[in-house]
């Protein structure tokens, strides 16, 4: 593949702002004429609309969208349907070539459940990486929507942070995890340049980090630390060559490996 791969994440959210998504697209558009990319989506806007169509009741429990199975063909409607094809609509207007997947197309990420609470939610791990790099070697833009499925065929919705770190440690990416903030902030609201362990667990302990950025930062820390590079979150507005260049957004630095690993 040419040169070092991008992985990119990012909300559901996107998809409520049209103009944001323009710019993103831009982005990749000319980053991708010299980097391999991926892009790896949630939807929860997009669930939740939905969910309130059906009348069907959703929450979290620590930043994790609980799922029942009886929602899973919904959900999966939701993330894998939707918003992966609003996402392939709004490459293909931007002059690129997508294809949308899931986790668990070709095997890329294998699942399991997390703990009995939290319902078809799932835990991911490395898979086969066959198919990203077919795809990727012949120039197309893999979309990624976060429904995996476990060993029995059970499908389970996987925190969409999660599958980003996972996809990127099946490729040795770059990891960028991309919202509508500028990157994670400290208790007075400036944006922070870097964070490392101790510093994360300290904004967590002080709630300045809390639910869906604690689940990101911890996913960024963990990718960051199998990866042995910074993982960088921004937002999806900044300019993706500057954020990779170390300009805007949180670096969230690796645990050294002689450090003990993050929980």
């Amino acid at each position: 593949m040419r040169n070092h791969p991008v992985v990119i994440k990012v909300g559901g959210a996107l998809l409520d702002n049209p103009s944001a998504t323009a710019i993103l697209f831009q982005h990749i558009n000319a980053l991708s004429a010299t980097r391999p990319v991926v892009l790896v989506h949630g939807g929860g806007p997009v669930v939740e609309s939905l969910m309130a169509k059906l009348s069907l009741t959703s929450s979290k429990l620590n930043g994790l969208r609980i799922t029942p199975d009886e929602h899973m063909p919904y959900v999966c409607g939701a993330l894998a349907g939707t918003a992966n094809k609003m996402l392939c609509a709004a490459a293909i207007a931007h002059k690129l070539t997508p294809v949308g997947l899931s986790l668990l197309d070709g095997n890329l990420v294998t699942c399991a459940g997390k703990a009995i609470e939290y319902g078809a939610v799932g835990s991911p791990a490395p898979g086969d990486s066959t198919l990203l790099k077919t795809l990727l070697v012949q120039d197309y833009l893999p979309i990624i929507s976060s429904i995996g499925s476990d060993a029995t065929g059970r499908l389970l919705n996987i925190n969409a942070d999660e599958a980003a770190t996972v996809v990127a440690q099946l490729l040795q990416a770059e990891l960028l995890l991309l919202s509508d903030v500028d990157g994670v902030m400290d208790a007075t609201g400036q944006v922070l340049a870097t964070l490392d362990h101790s510093h994360i667990e300290a904004l967590v302990s002080s709630h300045t980090i809390t639910d869906g950025m604690a689940v990101k930062t911890s996913a960024a820390l963990q990718a960051a630390t199998t990866l042995q590079r910074p993982v960088i979150i921004g937002s999806w507005q900044a300019n993706l060559s500057s954020l990779l260049a170390h300009s805007g957004g949180t670096r969230v630095m690796p645990v050294a490996p002689t450090q003990e690993p993050p929980l």
